[in-house]
């Protein structure tokens, strides 16, 4: 165990000691943890990012489901220590898995152990990739002209993401803070939502003529991606433009990138890119490029009016184009620009927009 896991566990630890102070002292046990809603986030103007503020939840003995809820998280800890003890680490789901032999403490969703997860963070200002939780294989890759060296269990490779990968591309690690970046022509990363969007820019040589890191974001992106794209942007100053589909769902997903995610804004300055702009596909597109659309349904119509009342999405311009959609009533894919041919998004739109951001 090295020297941060060895402060994890004690901070951990520390957590249940809390609570086993307290009901020494002859009190009914509580924990506050902050809310995570996005009434309870703020902009740090010292790091650019969105973190929790001062609203609290609390979790007390006094009821069934609070002190179900310490129970669980007590047992969860022990779990953590032993796994800490022997090097071993787990995935959400097998944790979730491995509470079925618990009795009481066992968890009815996984839904109820990834927030404990989580909640665990917050309160011990640790993340859980360093108590050895981690998520299921993401699968997420980059495709473009840099050079790392990754450490595995059989030693330290370095690979070059474009000579030394298949089209699909280099696979994003769990722990990226385990990778150096050794040399990089890159002029920029591009973040894409879809798969079939970054295939369409690998096989058009997009990153070769552009000297372009292509990520690719898999839907709502994994903290790994998320760190990978604040490394770059932060310790090699590559810009970074994300590119998504043109609807609620995936404004959120840049959101994600730029501003912080709602639920892990404890974690924003580790994973957020402030400076991450978002390139398309804009309601503004919609109309300059006549894509194809689709009628916004009453989900998206909802989704968009909670956008302006997000705090994260406060600019003009989100302002702007969300107000646009609504009036247009319409929603656009990223491979609907296929509408002028398969090389026109990496031969016109692409360019156009980066040349406009100032960015090529």
């Amino acid at each position: 165990m090295n020297e941060v896991e060895k402060k994890c566990l004690s901070a951990l630890l520390g957590i249940v000691e809390n609570v086993y102070e307290q009901m020494k002292s002859g009190n009914i046990p509580e924990l506050e943890i902050s809310t995570r809603t996005k009434f309870n986030i703020e902009f740090n103007e010292e790091s650019g990012v969105w973190v929790y503020g001062d609203r609290k939840s609390l979790t007390s003995a006094k009821t069934i489901k609070g002190a179900l809820k310490i129970l669980r998280m007590a047992y969860v800890v022990g779990f953590l220590k032993e796994q800490l003890a022997v090097n071993k680490s787990s995935t959400l789901r097998e944790l979730y898995y491995i509470t079925e032999g618990w009795g009481y403490a066992k968890f009815e969703e996984q839904d109820e152990s990834d927030r404990l997860i989580e909640d665990l963070e917050i309160l011990s200002s640790y993340q859980r990739e360093q108590f050895h939780i981690r998520p299921e294989e993401d699968g997420a890759t980059i495709v473009g002209p840099i050079r790392i060296r990754e450490e595995t269990r059989r030693g330290v490779k370095e690979i070059h993401c474009q000579d030394d990968v298949g089209e699909g591309g280099y696979q994003i690690p769990v722990n990226v803070d385990r990778l150096q970046f050794l040399e990089h022509d890159a002029k920029f990363a591009i973040a894409i939502e879809t798969g079939g969007m970054r295939d369409r820019l690998v096989e058009n040589g997009f990153d070769e003529k552009f000297n372009a890191i292509i990520v690719h974001l898999k839907g709502q992106p994994a903290r790994s991606t998320r760190r990978l794209l604040r490394r770059l942007n932060t310790e090699l100053k590559i810009p970074v433009v994300v590119f998504t589909d043109g609807d609620p769902w995936s404004y959120r997903i840049y959101a994600s990138v730029a501003y912080g995610s709602i639920k892990s804004a404890h974690l924003s300055e580790y994973l957020a890119t402030p400076e991450a702009k978002f390139l398309g596909v804009t309601p503004s597109d919609i109309v300059r490029y006549d894509l194809p659309s689709d009628k916004l349904t009453d989900e998206d119509i909802k989704a968009l009016n909670a956008i302006l009342t997000d705090p994260r999405f406060e600019s003009d311009f989100w302002k702007k184009e969300v107000k646009l959609q609504l009036e247009l009533n319409k929603k656009s894919e990223q491979q609907a620009l296929a509408k002028y041919g398969l090389d026109y998004v990496t031969d016109v739109y692409l360019p156009e927009k980066l040349g406009e951001m100032g960015i090529i």
